[in-house]
C-alpha cells in the first residue's frame, strides 16, 4: 500500500515521503496513529507541501545549530569531582552534568541528548566530548574534570 508519511519515522522515512508498506502495517498502525495517510492521485501536491515545510524547518534548525557550533568550537568546561588518590572518581560525570556546565559557561540552551558519551567519565583529566547539534553539525568540547 502506498502512503504519505505525516511524521518522521525511523527506518521508514520522513514527513511528506511517499512509501510502500504492508497493507496491515498501514491499516492497523500507521493510519490509526496519525503517522500516515493513504496516497491517492491527488495527494501528491500535499506531499510536496509537507516536504517543502520539512526542508524549510530543517534549514532553520541547521542555521541555529551552526551558530551554536561557532560559539562552542574549541570550547572548554571544567567540572569538579570527588576522586580517590589514584584519580578515579567516586561517581561519574554524566551527560546531564556536562550539559549543565556548557549551558552555564556559554549562556545557551542545549538539549541533554546532544551530548554524546560512549561511557560516563570516571577519571580526572581532560576528555573530549562530542556534541551533536544537528545531524550535519557536530562540535567537540573539552571537559576538564578536576578535584
Amino acid at each position: 500500500m502506498r502512503i504519505v508519511l505525516r511524521s518522521d519515522l525511523a527506518n521508514l522515512g520522513k514527513r511528506g515521503d511517499i512509501v510502500n508498506v504492508a497493507d496491515g502495517y498501514a491499516r492497523n498502525f500507521l493510519i490509526p496513529q496519525g503517522h500516515a495517510i493513504i496516497a491517492t492521485a491527488g495527494i501528491q501536491a500535499q506531499a510536496d507541501a509537507m516536504r517543502r515545510s520539512r526542508d524549510l524547518k530543517d534549514r532553520k534548525n541547521r542555521e541555529g545549530a551552526e551558530s551554536v557550533a561557532r560559539v562552542l568550537a574549541g570550547g572548554r568546561v571544567t567540572l569538579a569531582g570527588n576522586a580517590a588518590h589514584e584519580g578515579v572518581l567516586y561517581g561519574s560525570v554524566t551527560q546531564h552534568e556536562i550539559t549543565e556546565a556548557i549551558e552555564a559557561a556559554y549562556a545557551l540552551t542545549l538539549d541533554r541528548k546532544a551530548v554524546h558519551l560512549d561511557n560516563h567519565i570516571k577519571k580526572l583529566g581532560e576528555h573530549d566530548v562530542l556534541v551533536v547539534l544537528h545531524p550535519d553539525v557536530k562540535v567537540t568540547v573539552t571537559v576538564a574534570v578536576t578535584e
